[in-house]
């Protein structure tokens, strides 16, 4: 019955051990092409940060100082982020969207001058900030799945060199225990037997000597057509 389960329980481990193996190749199969993405990211916002700091510098050359206009209309954030998730071999990931709320409140800027100029400038800030957002979605997810993957290739270690070969090494203690004592019950039988023929063989003799003596008297034979008086009691 113990056989039977530490047999179970190495099937088990042993299965756990394979899915947990795969949820590994996952995460890191989705790891390394996050870490491209932010890669390329970076470099991207590296590009349209220059570009969008040499925006602001032209607008304001042409248009001059427009700050202040600009956070006495600021009410509500236009530029917003909303949170999905996604779900990587039972591993939550949190993705982060850019969207706009409402339309430009700033589009009269520019209107006497330099128009051009503060439309390439909102276009450049806008784009950075949607690079911004999806740096950060991907750098999350990034340190996410560095943990999860931590933790799952732990468990697969602690399972690959620790419970199964305590699992096996029980197996084999059991299995050479249920082995000694088939040995011993085989041995005991072989004495048994043995000691069964030396009772018989010493019977035999025995039987033979009395023969030989005329001591032995053979008991009559029940099939034999001979007549038996009745006896009366």
């Amino acid at each position: 019955m113990a056989l039977q389960i530490m047999k179970a329980r190495l099937k088990g481990a042993q299965k756990g051990h394979s899915l947990l193996k795969k949820k590994s190749d996952a995460l890191t199969l989705r790891f390394r092409q996050i870490l491209k993405k932010i890669i390329d990211t970076k470099l991207k916002v590296g590009e349209v940060m220059k570009l969008a700091s040499f925006s602001l510098a032209e607008a304001k050359f042409i248009c001059g100082d427009f700050s202040q206009p600009v956070l006495q209309n600021v009410t509500k954030a236009q530029t917003k982020v909303r949170l999905r998730k996604d779900n990587v071999a039972g591993v939550t990931l949190p993705v982060f969207e850019h969207y706009r709320d409402g339309s430009d409140t700033f589009s009269y800027l520019g209107l006497s001058r330099g128009g051009q100029q503060m439309t390439k400038l909102k276009a450049n800030y806008d784009q950075a900030v949607q690079l911004l957002v999806d740096l950060a979605s991907l750098q999350t997810s990034f340190i996410t799945l560095d943990e999860a993957i931590k933790v799952t290739n732990r468990r697969v270690n602690a399972i690959e060199h620790v419970i199964i070969p305590k699992i096996e090494n029980t197996l084999s203690y059991i299995t050479t225990e249920l082995d000694e004592r088939e040995r011993e019950e085989f041995y005991r039988l072989k004495k048994v037997q043995e000691k069964k023929k030396k009772i018989r063989a010493e019977s035999e003799r025995i039987a033979r000597e009395l023969k030989a003596k005329g001591a032995f008297v053979e008991a009559p034979n029940m099939l034999e057509g001979e007549h038996d008086e009745d006896i009366l009691f």
